[in-house]
């Protein structure tokens, strides 16, 4: 489970990668997402053919939560389980997106300590990780937040024992990413 990703282009660069267009919401380009920041993510317009970007807060919160308390805990759902799992099976049928990244973060622990590690693909191409999002309101204010969440595979025991980089207290999940050119 990657808990840590980077995404260092410009907005307009991320646009124009992935055919998508976005409103007025900014973000700088950024070596250190961490859970529960906001991030972008492009979505199908639902009454269109257009890709939008727009920011969300990376830890997904269930449209039925009482409140944001378990989103830190929901920044990645394993594909293996994820359509029986009630946090995120309606997303997974309705409400899938793409998470822009140009690399992710594994750790090694070394000794007392962790080493972290950045994982590119193509020498820092940018990619996608397979999303999932939801819209989640406010009970007491009304509000609405949305969230997303990327997908992510078992990675077998083989594989795990010969690359230390992976989490094995996690169980060994990797992200799931997507084409570069998906048109």
């Amino acid at each position: 489970m990657c808990g840590r990703y980077r995404l260092s282009r410009r907005k307009q660069v991320v646009e124009e990668h992935f055919d998508s267009v976005s409103g007025d919401e900014d973000w700088n380009p950024r070596y250190n997402i961490a859970p529960t920041q906001p991030i972008p993510v492009i979505r199908q317009n639902p009454r269109g053919p257009v890709r939008e970007m727009s920011l969300m807060r990376w830890g997904l919160i269930p449209s039925w939560a009482t409140d944001t308390s378990g989103a830190a805990r929901m920044i990645n759902a394993r594909s293996e389980t994820a359509a029986a799992k009630p946090a995120f099976r309606d997303a997974l049928k309705s409400r899938r997106c793409l998470v822009p990244a140009d690399g992710f973060y594994e750790w090694a622990r070394t000794g007392k300590g962790k080493q972290p590690y950045c994982f590119e693909v193509n020498g820092g191409e940018l990619f996608a990780f397979a999303g999932i999002w939801d819209r989640w309101r406010d009970p007491t204010s009304g509000t609405t937040r949305d969230s997303s969440s990327y997908i992510g595979v078992s990675v077998s025991k083989a594989a795990r024992a010969t690359n230390s980089c992976l989490h094995r207290a996690a169980g060994g999940s990797w992200p799931v990413g997507i084409p570069t050119r998906w048109r």
